[in-house]
């Protein structure tokens, strides 16, 4: 039986008394379609800022653990490090929702690059002062210096809000983008930070995030064509009030960030396993990147249902951490990670939809603030029960701070979506 084919026939022409044939006409392939995240980044400019915005951004989960790492190698006292970064997580909660409403009033780059030079200066203070044993509050003073650092994770949705305007599909798809390069950078940044202090010398890491910081804000703003127009005052109403209930629910998730961190590094270290903490950190940071890009291509699921799933994930490392085995602690982390994504791509979820016109950064920012201030007190809770307690008990901070998230949760029924500008 003949055999049918569907490549396409030769052409014959006759040319006098030869017969000549040409070759049949090779079928180009379509180019392929990239995927929702691929064609974000067809738009002109979008690649270079988020360049940019990556290198800024990593050093936001570098600069607690480096100076705890600093200080107490130095001073031989997880209290006052805990204290150190506590004092200036909690300048930033102060000084950071100030910075970003200057940056929606007068433009990024106008206030972005001199902010970040004082940040970067107090960071710079902060080493000398380590390494020539100066007293113990010019480390609190100069950490609180940082506090002027913007938060480059509001100016970078601004901008993929003001260039996406009318399209929802690819704005949720930037959104989810976001999200993931949040969890990444604030759980891979504990990974660099270890690493270079463990492996180099203890001021390394600070020194490397300040140089990534100041790096990255100038490449990201020299981006002027994607910034975002500046908001004229008295335009939008301030958006703290709106978003009360929600902040009160980002204490506690800042508050087991902070104590996590803390106490992953001293159970580590007590172990003599310091040289494993950026590979343990690793497995969190993985889990947690892959989990937030997954689920910005899933249906969204309910906060209380996330909630839920990161309070049972929570208890893990607690529990491996009793039993003394390092790969049980590390897949705890890694499922803890995991968990953690979805959480906070709904919880911000909930900020983008409740911003004004024109405060996008700056209500990002208070949402920040918040976890900020808890991790403020996550890591100076988690250093005081490490010098009383060991470093194995306060892996049960992080688990109680999931469940207050959850006790919290109901008072999220008084926010009401009507009458607020939402993003497209």
């Amino acid at each position: 039986m003949p055999q049918t084919s569907s490549a396409p026939a030769p052409l014959m022409t006759v040319t006098g008394s030869t017969l000549v044939i040409a070759p049949a006409p090779c079928r180009r392939r379509a180019p392929r379609t990239p995927g929702p995240y691929g064609r974000l980044f067809t738009l002109p400019g979008t690649r270079a800022f988020t360049a940019g915005n990556l290198l800024a951004r990593l050093p936001m989960g570098m600069f607690g653990i480096s100076a705890v790492m600093m200080i107490a190698g130095q001073r031989g006292s997880y209290s006052l490090a805990g204290a150190v970064t506590a004092t200036g997580l909690a300048a930033t909660a102060l000084v950071a929702p100030w910075t970003a409403r200057l940056v929606d009033r007068y433009g990024q780059a106008r206030i972005a690059v001199p902010a970040t030079l004082i940040a970067v200066l107090g960071s710079v203070g902060l080493v000398l002062c380590v390494r020539n044993h100066a007293p113990a509050w010019t480390l609190f003073a100069s950490y609180a210096a940082t506090a002027t650092t913007p938060n480059i994770g509001g100016m970078s949705r601004a901008r993929w809000t003001h260039l996406l305007r009318g399209s929802p599909a690819a704005h949720h798809t930037a959104m989810s983008f976001e999200q993931a390069a949040d969890e990444l950078c604030f759980m891979l940044g504990p990974v660099v930070a270890a690493f270079l202090c463990s492996a180099a010398f203890p001021e390394a890491g600070t020194i490397t995030a300040a140089a990534l910081l100041l790096t990255g804000m100038l490449v990201f703003t020299s981006q002027r064509a994607t910034e975002p127009p500046p908001t004229r005052p008295g335009g939008a109403p301030a958006p703290l009030r709106g978003l009360m209930p929600l902040l009160a629910l980002f204490v506690p998730l800042g508050l087991l960030f902070g104590s996590m961190e803390v106490t992953s590094i001293a159970h580590l270290g007590a172990r003599g396993l310091g040289a494993a903490t950026g590979l343990v950190l690793g497995l969190q940071a993985a889990g947690s990147c892959a989990a937030g890009l997954l689920y910005g291509t899933l249906r969204p699921r309910s906060l209380r249902t996330c909630l839920i799933a990161l309070s049972a994930a929570l208890a893990l490392p607690w529990a491996a951490a009793a039993t003394g085995s390092l790969p049980l602690l590390a897949a705890a982390l890694l499922l803890a990670g995991m968990a953690t994504a979805p959480t906070m791509v709904t919880a911000m979820s909930r900020v983008h939809a409740l911003a004004p016109e024109g405060r996008l950064n700056e209500s990002m920012t208070l949402a920040v603030t918040a976890i900020l201030a808890g991790i403020a007190l996550g890591s100076a809770t988690a250093g005081t029960l490490i010098d009383h307690l060991g470093p194995t008990t306060p892996y049960a901070l992080p688990a109680a701070a999931a469940l207050l998230s959850l006790l919290v949760l109901p008072t999220l029924q008084t926010v009401r979506l009507s009458g607020t500008t939402q993003v497209p």
